[in-house]
């Protein structure tokens, strides 16, 4: 290979923490939640912020191997196994797109129950007695191999009695500090009837906005090394789910990183290196894409795209 995976050998887990900036200007919009608005706090001191939480960051990197436009994997990722959705022969969902994966009721609670009778007949030797983790994710290989690096809970009481679940081996969220508001606003004007009834869309509607400023952005990854050989595979398929996770990290930095309408960001740094071991420096895209197919092509035939047709 001409990534070299061997400094990696002996760590637990890699770690990036990589600068960003607005791509103009200094404000951008963070995350809200209902009924709490942005997530600020107070950590060393200082006012921190949340600009992107772990879950949706796992979206945007599950994101990065899917073909919105042909609903597909994009031709780098063909080969790796998921459950394609459809109904009435037409493309609804998969479990790359899926926030549950595997675990989505479009493919486990539908009229259609071949897949889950599947899973059923390959792990049903879990009823009883501990998880078997190796068997877990062979399964997990052969039907989704991303859930083996974003995490899976497989909730029915058929299978194993709803103890089967995977912890995310790759995560990442974006913090800020030093953060202030900035607050401004504006008025939805009505130039007809600016005493309209505005309860019903007609008047002038004044509002108020509030974006942040900081003193720095940053976009946190983990990949937990030790959860990837803790699986029991073998060494093509351990290097094709490291390669896979540096791909997406390094397809999002590289890509579309226009979170929100008002938070549009670019990596500020030409290298990246890693804060653990700190002589990894992440590879370019191009050096990543020739891994990616040759890893997928040496474990294709333990990998296959199912396909599981939803009527409600």
């Amino acid at each position: 290979m001409s990534i070299d995976l061997d400094t990696l050998g002996n760590e637990k887990r890699l770690l990036f923490n990589v600068p960003l900036i607005p791509v103009q200007g200094h404000r951008f919009q963070p995350t809200g939640f209902p009924d709490l608005g942005a997530a600020v706090y107070l950590a060393g001191g200082r006012d921190c912020l949340l600009v992107e939480s772990a879950q949706s960051m796992a979206n945007r990197l599950e994101l990065t191997i899917w073909d919105a436009g042909r609903d597909q994997l994009k031709s780098i990722a063909e080969g790796l196994s998921y459950v394609r959705v459809e109904r009435n022969g037409e493309y609804l969902t998969s479990s790359i797109t899926e926030a549950h994966r595997l675990n989505s009721p479009y493919i486990l609670e539908g009229k259609d129950k071949t897949f889950i009778d599947n899973l059923k007949e390959e792990l049903g030797t879990m009823g009883n007695g501990p998880v078997n983790r190796k068997l877990l994710a062979e399964t997990l290989l052969k039907y989704d191999a991303n859930s083996l690096l974003h995490g899976l809970f497989l909730a029915k009481k058929e299978l194993a009695g709803g103890r089967l679940r995977i912890a995310r081996a790759l995560s990442g969220f974006i913090e800020a500090e030093g953060t202030h508001v900035a607050a401004s606003g504006g008025v939805k004007n009505d130039h007809v009837d600016p005493s309209g009834d505005t309860s019903k869309g007609f008047g002038n509607v004044p509002f108020h906005r509030e974006e942040y400023t900081a003193d720095s952005i940053t976009a946190y990854f983990n990949l937990d090394l030790a959860q990837i050989r803790g699986y029991g595979l073998d060494d093509n398929v351990e290097k094709m789910l490291v390669i896979l996770a540096l791909y997406k990290i390094r397809a999002l930095l590289d890509g579309d990183l226009r979170l929100r309408t008002a938070c549009d960001l670019t990596v500020a740094t030409d290298k990246i290196t890693a804060e653990g071991p700190s002589a990894f420096v992440l590879p370019k895209l191009e050096e990543l894409k020739d891994e990616l197919r040759q890893t997928v092509a040496e474990c294709k035939n333990r990998m296959q795209i199912k396909t599981v047709t939803f009527t409600a």
